[in-house]
């Protein structure tokens, strides 16, 4: 399981004594240093909504769906759910009294486990714990050599995947990139999986197009794990469906994703992606409390087929330009409208998940560093538990960058560093280290209480340029861009894991059309 907020490094004995040399390498080490923040730190302190306005936003959404309801509901769900307590209004629309609602709510999946295929990096969530990952399905890449945006490839999305595999702070990789080199739908869905087979062993997530392409998919994942039947036992892949197709009704081919999902155990990560002013409202309250009714429709689906279902419960209220109808990746109304429905997931008690750092920037720039510190920040002290989006996602989605995914993960400590707050205790307050300064050296450079700080509430980043400028001037004067593309670029030359057995890799191959070398 990842590590937890309680996780921290061992504490030093508070003493003066101990050898100054270790001392001073200590601090000019960072580098080697632990990280005093890892993911799954606890949020919940930015509460962008009011009690009232909670309760409002909440009483509106129960109030959509037992009066307006949702309309193209397939047959074979409209008949099970009607068995459970649904009723159709005047108009035939499906609809759920507030009980109902409020029922399946208790009774829905509050805590489960992300798994990886290595164990180490299996993920907990639930609470008010924040891990930050990708998603997204941008066309275009932006090349790391030309520094130009062209159509995103499979081997993209493959380099991506391991790229991410070495970033510490992306708790689990969801395909970043549609590969536009592969036309048939069936071979795009195998393909991308299987690139994500590759390339790491951190949970993974991907989308179905139809529901056939399910059982294929789970059967290359079982001979990933050894055999028939092992992915059951630790599915290390969730599924991406989009449920509703707002405003207010139901996907036909993505409720019969959902039921092909639960039948193999593929945890269900149920999104909800309306735009305001174009599927949703303006207005930023009558937006969120229609995506919210929607995010409980897709949980209705989910729970009404399997009670209990590992699902989550994801609220993407996405924003458009009004002036011209563009989708904003970046900017503070779709940061605060993801916090918001962060904090509704949690107030819910549900494993929540929210989309954010969508840079609308196109270069690895001011703008990009501006929209997606912001988008995170908020989304993290929200204390949403998945935030999907948070790496590499560029151009207002339309775009994904090797670049952006290094110098996110790095904002990425940054953020996780300010959600974990300020540590009061004995030990941090230490009135007797303030004494001895005062009363010995006159400061506190070198000391053991100083030493315990520095590995315990500081990050040190290892791509932003701390240096004097004269020094920055000696060194290249690299800009970020500069300093993630050499990044970047070492990784994709030095890490090539092979995370398929000769086996798998070989019954992979003679049952499908696989294009990667």
């Amino acid at each position: 399981m990842s590590a937890t907020p309680e996780q921290t490094p061992t504490k030093r004995r508070n003493t003066r004594s101990g050898g100054r040399s270790a001392r001073v390498q200590l601090r000019t080490t960072p580098g080697e240093m632990p990280n005093p923040c890892p993911p799954g730190q606890s949020g919940g302190a930015y509460r962008p909504l009011d009690d009232n306005g909670l309760k409002q936003i909440t009483d509106t959404a129960f109030q959509l769906l037992a009066e307006l309801g949702m309309g193209d509901v397939p047959k074979r769900f409209q008949d099970l759910a009607l068995s459970k307590g649904a009723y159709l209004n005047d108009r035939g629309r499906l609809c759920y009294s507030r009980d109902m609602v409020e029922d399946f709510i208790d009774g829905a999946a509050r805590q489960f486990v992300l798994h990886g295929r290595d164990p180490k990096h299996d993920i907990e969530i639930g609470g008010d714990r924040v891990f930050f990952g990708t998603g997204g399905a941008a066309v275009q890449t932006l090349d790391l050599d030309s520094g130009i945006y062209r159509p995103s490839t499979l081997r993209d999305l493959y380099d991506f995947t391991r790229l991410i595999d070495t970033l510490d702070n992306v708790s689990w990789f969801t395909r970043c990139c549609v590969a536009t080199d592969v036309a048939d739908i069936r071979d795009l869905d195998i393909n991308t999986a299987y690139a994500l087979l590759r390339g790491t062993t951190k949970h993974v997530g991907t989308s179905f197009t139809v529901a056939d392409h399910v059982a294929p998919i789970i059967a290359m994942f079982d001979q990933a794990l050894g055999g028939e039947g092992e992915y059951r036992k630790r599915p290390f892949c969730k599924a991406h469906i989009s449920p509703v197709i707002s405003p207010m009704r139901y996907g036909e081919d993505a409720v019969d994703v959902t039921y092909a999902c639960i039948e193999h155990g593929v945890p269900i990560n149920s999104i909800i992606a309306a735009q305001s002013g174009a599927t949703a409202p303006a207005p930023l309250a009558g937006m969120l409390a229609q995506t919210t009714a929607e995010t409980l429709a897709g949980l209705m689906l989910v729970n009404v087929i399997a009670p209990g279902y590992p699902m989550i419960f994801s609220n993407w209220p996405l924003v458009i330009d009004l002036r011209t109808g563009a989708f904003c990746g970046g900017g503070g109304e779709i940061s605060v409208m993801n916090a918001a429905a962060g904090q509704i997931a949690n107030y819910f008690d549900l494993p929540g998940g929210v989309a954010s750092s969508m840079a609308d920037a196109k270069a690895v720039d001011a703008q990009m560093g501006m929209e997606k510190a912001l988008a995170a920040l908020a989304a993290g002290l929200a204390g949403s538990n998945m935030v999907y989006e948070s790496s590499g996602m560029m151009a207002s989605l339309l775009g994904a960058s090797f670049e952006a995914f290094v110098l996110d993960n790095e904002m990425l400590s940054h953020v996780h560093r300010a959600i974990k707050g300020v540590e009061i205790n004995d030990e941090t307050l230490n009135i007797d280290a303030i004494k001895d300064a005062v009363y010995g050296e006159g400061h506190f450079l070198g000391g053991d209480n100083t030493i315990n700080a520095m590995v315990r509430d500081y990050y040190y980043p290892d791509l932003a340029d701390r240096n004097d400028p004269d020094t920055w001037a000696m060194l290249g004067a690299k800009d970020a861009w500069a300093q993630a593309q050499d990044k970047a670029r070492e990784i994709l030359s030095s890490h090539h894991p092979d995370y398929l057995s000769s086996s798998a890799d070989r019954w992979i191959r003679d049952h499908h059309q696989i294009y990667l070398d």
